[in-house]
């Protein structure tokens, strides 16, 4: 079985314009990756072939610098004269490409999720210095369900970094009017490309369509294509309205920024008929919202969006019994909560507080000291030790450094009742 370095080939995946990609196995780690192999002979060629050379060094250089949960990790590359790969996190659920056709679409809902979680990834792409210049279906994997991975960052525009420019790339039915004329490029054009994939999604069909390139790249510019709901009527007004702004023909007309996008895209998500499901949109905005996590970062918050089980529960429902047993940590991402011990209101609690901290701390299963009962409709995550553990060490020492703030924050306040009933 043939190997370059420390990884083992096991099967071709894909052929691409720099090189072949394979499923290889690591065999330090016992990991399989996708491994990018470059084509030799581009390295000297020129033209076409060394442009897409020079795309496969640009991705190269990226290797161990994005690290987002909705980013194909760039593991490690190596790169010689002559020769060249790069390990790439293997992704086994195909890409989007798989439903944009009539009859294979998602679900408006779940597009809405898919959606949320790109403009996270290309916010984040974004804020490290990067414009990925070719959203596109195949560019974006399929880990399971609605959780993606934006991959292929060959064609991005570091803007960062001198000269790490490649000009005329990028896929000609998702390029942005401003990518077509040459002009400077900066988040507003993978905004713009994100859209048609989008309306792909949504309704099935490209937004711009043309049977030559020339006249395709004429629509893209000058033409406004029809609402994605007149092509699939259960598209509501609500996504018609985000999608047709983010393929505006001015960069000025689109969002301002990802984060009022993504937003956008939460609440139309609200507004679905699957409201009472706890959508991946709504939990990353609820712990957003939790003032002790504001040192976490977007990544380590996804971290945790998926680690936590969530759960809504009615008016009157127990979370914690005064007298039982456990070390849960729990947060409230909405509603209210009374605290209760032997009968006596201790606190309120709104959404946005943590509740459990001192037996999370502790470790091992702890007596509760309190009751915990919801007052109203509460959106709640419940974080088990075991599933923390499987976070990164970053986001391990943020939440704690978190809880140790919170427990110091609550004594202090039981030291000033006590001094005050004296």
């Amino acid at each position: 079985m043939q190997q370059i370095g420390k990884f083992q080939l096991l099967r071709v995946i894909g052929r691409g314009a720099s090189g072949t990609v394979y499923l290889a196995l690591d065999t330090f780690s016992g990991n399989e990756v996708a491994l990018k192999v470059l084509d030799a002979s581009l390295v000297t060629s020129s033209g076409r072939e060394r442009i897409n050379s020079m795309q496969f060094m640009n991705e190269a250089s990226l290797a161990g610098k994005l690290s987002h949960p909705h980013i194909a990790a760039i593991l490690e590359a190596s790169v010689s004269e002559d020769s060249g790969y790069i390990a790439l996190e293997y992704v086994p659920g195909g890409d989007l490409s798989q439903y944009t056709l009539p009859g294979q679409l998602l679900s408006p809902d779940d597009a809405i999720q898919v959606a949320f979680k790109a403009c996270g990834a290309l916010d984040y792409a974004f804020r490290e210095g990067i414009v990925h210049r070719d959203i596109k279906p195949a560019n974006i994997l399929v880990v399971s369900g609605t959780n993606i991975k934006v991959a292929d960052f060959g064609a991005a525009y570091q803007f960062r970094v001198p000269e790490a420019r490649i000009a005329n790339i990028g896929s000609p039915a998702y390029m942005s009017p401003e990518q077509i004329r040459g002009e400077p490029l900066g988040q507003y054009s993978d905004m713009f490309s994100l859209g048609a994939v989008l309306y792909q999604l949504f309704s099935g069909q490209r937004p711009f369509v043309a049977s030559k390139v020339e006249a395709l790249l004429a629509k893209i510019v000058s033409e406004q294509p029809v609402a994605p709901s007149s092509l699939r009527p259960e598209v509501g007004a609500n996504i018609d309205e985000i999608v047709l702004k983010m393929i505006a023909k001015a960069p000025q007309e689109r969002y301002p920024s990802w984060a009022e996008l993504a937003l956008d895209f939460a609440k139309a998500g609200r507004l679905s008929v699957y409201q009472r499901a706890i959508q991946d949109s709504e939990k990353f905005i609820a712990l957003k919202k939790v003032q002790l996590l504001d040192h976490l970062d977007d990544a380590e918050i996804w971290e945790l969006v998926h680690a936590g089980r969530w759960s809504r529960l009615p008016p009157r429902t127990a979370i914690v019994r005064e007298g039982g047993s456990g070390a849960s940590l729990y947060f409230i991402g909405s509603g209210r909560v009374k605290v209760t011990k032997q009968g006596r209101l201790l606190n309120v609690l709104n959404g946005g507080e943590c509740v459990g901290e001192m037996a999370y701390v502790k470790e091992g299963a702890s007596t509760r000291q309190a009751t915990v009962e919801t007052m109203e409709d509460v959106l709640l995550v419940e974080f088990e030790r075991h599933s923390v553990e499987a976070v990164s060490l970053r986001c391990r020492y943020q939440l704690c450094l978190a809880l140790m703030h919170s427990l110091v924050d609550r004594l202090s306040l039981a030291d000033e009742r006590v001094i005050r009933a004296g």
